[in-house]
């Protein structure tokens, strides 16, 4: 039994690799949405499935390839993401409207989106075309893994180096965590906070975007719906990880993941979706502000 644990080990481990970058890639733009803007914007599961739609049209109508057809569809998405933000939230944000009236607002966004999507485009699965990237496995002894997860784990690791170098080291990562410090302070010291928003809503949604694509492309399966199901993973990864934080959601995704994957793969596939919720109630019991966060100061 050992033995057999022990042969299974490694592969188990690549597998929760993969879906622990899964789980943190689609979290990241989430989480800078939420750390920058202060709201958690529930439409963001539709940019993923945006993204998706995007890639899988660019693929099946133009012929694109996966390096085209992948930063287009984020392109775009971003570009949708402003509208969207714009159209949802900003008269929120210029009122000053309370946390719960952008959740609440996103929330109606989000179900008038996804209907409008289904109405559209249906329910059924729909596929990339199988020549779009090379589904065969590449062998390390024991361990198989093919290239779509590769460019998964790849992507996610460069996107983390990329967004922890811009909001540190950069004039606009400076503005942004400006306008997260104080919105009001921020435009005083002269930072256009309409243009960081903009410019925020963006990324994140070309983030969604990418994940979306390439979550697509490692299971050949895109509908409507797939943003919904991975929301629930990404509230559990950003307060796991802390709110607002790059790298504590990387941290928090890895590990979900891989402890879902030995879930699977030694006690049973069932009980594998509970895993990041028991790690949730665990983190609010314990360390309310996850893994990375800090509390809020309180000021006299």
């Amino acid at each position: 039994m050992l033995a057999q644990i022990l042969q299974q080990l490694p592969q188990q481990l690549i597998n929760g690799l993969v879906l622990g970058s899964t789980y943190a890639l689609f979290a990241l733009g989430f989480t800078l949405m939420f750390g920058v803007l202060g709201v958690i914007n529930l439409t963001y599961g539709f940019y993923f499935t945006t993204g998706a739609f995007l890639a899988l049209y660019g693929a099946k109508m133009l012929a694109l390839p996966i390096w085209l057809a992948l930063p287009a569809a984020a392109i775009l998405t971003g570009l949708l993401a402003i509208v969207l933000d714009t159209i949802l939230l900003t008269p929120l944000r210029r009122k000053k409207a309370p946390e719960l009236s952008s959740l609440m607002v996103t929330l109606g966004g989000t179900l008038l989106l996804y209907s409008s999507m289904t109405g559209i485009f249906g329910t059924e699965i729909r596929r990339l075309p199988p020549a779009i990237i090379s589904h065969a496995a590449i062998t390390f002894g024991s361990v198989r893994i093919n290239l779509s997860q590769i460019l998964i784990v790849v992507t996610t690791v460069l996107i983390v180096a990329v967004l922890l170098a811009v909001v540190r080291f950069t004039r606009f990562g400076l503005s942004m965590r400006s306008l997260a410090e104080n919105a009001e302070a921020a435009e005083l010291m002269g930072v256009n906070t309409d243009a960081v928003v903009r410019l925020v809503s963006f990324i994140s949604g070309a983030l969604g975007a990418t994940a979306g694509v390439l979550i697509g492309l490692n299971f050949n399966a895109i509908q409507p719906y797939m943003g919904e199901a991975m929301m629930l993973k990404g509230f559990a990864v950003i307060i796991i990880g802390g709110l607002g934080d790059i790298k504590g959601a990387l941290i928090a995704g890895l590990v979900i993941g891989v402890l879902e994957a030995l879930t699977a793969g030694f006690i049973s596939s069932e009980l594998k979706d509970a895993v990041a919720f028991i790690l949730l109630i665990a983190t609010l019991w314990f360390r309310p502000v996850g893994l990375f966060g800090r509390a809020p100061v309180k000021r006299a």
